[in-house]
């Protein structure tokens, strides 16, 4: 539904890949429950009808040339919309539109920045995933020092200036929710989670498990080496000190010396904790520079 009230509360971003027949039902779901809303889908190189369902339900539609990946969608979404506050929601059917309102009703009834929909563990996809997502979740609390719950839920609601912020980070393919999770919690905004119970979802997924899992990973690990760059390099100082000092000890009681192997590790050890040292306080001068702009 598209309007030009720029001084609208909530803008709704529907990534979209052959999603026409879910969108059947779920647009107009989310234009009787957000009729002042501003609801654009992004249609990612579709092939199918999801530009004629959009056009024939006056939903405002941003077609990219080509597939350009869930994230991108999102980026451009973003970019596009005018409202101070942004929702995004999958369209493959497995949120609705009353997932949608409830944590519009908690991101209006709290001082937060972003509220996440939090799925069970019950309801992803495959026993494979739910101990990967349980793993993730666990070393991104680990490394924003807050506790994450679903890091990887496409459903959301931020202040879009905050957002915003962070598009230069986020990843074209499907990590966009990894990336601005951990970039809000790291740059100090609040970020709170609403339990929902999705739905089962249209079609087969897009995700590439080995692939997007490794991507995950790495994100995590880059998004902190950014934001905490200490928790990063200071477990691989630890580990390097540790096996220089293990292998000084075996070396010395066998062969009663000190080896430049052990030299070698001793040297690595300091100079990973000092680059650590050094990333923290450019991180600080960052954040410093950002307040005071």
């Amino acid at each position: 539904m598209e309007t030009t009230n720029e001084s609208m509360e909530l803008s709704i971003i529907l990534p979209a890949l052959n999603e026409a027949r879910s969108l059947e039902t779920l647009l107009p779901e989310l234009i009787k429950a957000f009729p002042d809303a501003e609801i654009i889908v992004i249609d990612d190189g579709s092939r199918d009808d999801t530009p004629a369902v959009c056009e024939r339900l006056s939903v405002r539609v941003v077609s990219n040339p080509y597939r350009m990946g869930n994230g991108a969608a999102i980026k451009r979404g973003a970019r596009a919309a005018k409202g101070k506050n942004l929702a995004m929601i999958d369209s493959d059917g497995q949120h609705t539109a009353a997932h949608l309102q409830r944590l519009w009703q908690r991101f209006k009834g709290a001082d937060l920045d972003m509220v996440v929909g939090a799925r069970a563990p019950k309801d992803h996809a495959s026993p494979f995933r739910r101990i990967g997502n349980f793993a993730f979740n666990r070393l991104a609390s680990w490394m924003t020092g807050q506790k994450v719950t679903d890091l990887t839920s496409g459903l959301r609601i931020c202040r879009a200036a905050h957002f915003r912020e962070f598009l230069h980070l986020l990843p074209n393919g499907f990590s966009y929710p990894t990336t601005s999770t951990m970039a809000f919690f790291r740059s100090g905004y609040s970020v709170a989670y609403e339990p929902i119970e999705v739905q089962r979802r249209e079609g087969r997924s897009h995700l590439k498990i080995w692939r997007e899992g490794v991507r995950f990973l790495v994100i995590i690990f880059r998004i902190g080496a950014l934001y905490s760059p200490l928790k990063f390099f200071l477990p691989i100082s630890l580990f390097l000190f540790a096996a220089a000092t293990a292998l000084y000890v075996y070396t010395f009681v066998n062969a009663g010396r000190f080896t430049n192997m052990s030299a070698l590790l001793y040297m690595t050890s300091l100079l990973t904790f000092l680059i650590g040292m050094v990333s923290e306080q450019i991180t600080n001068l960052m954040f410093a520079r950002r307040e005071r702009d």
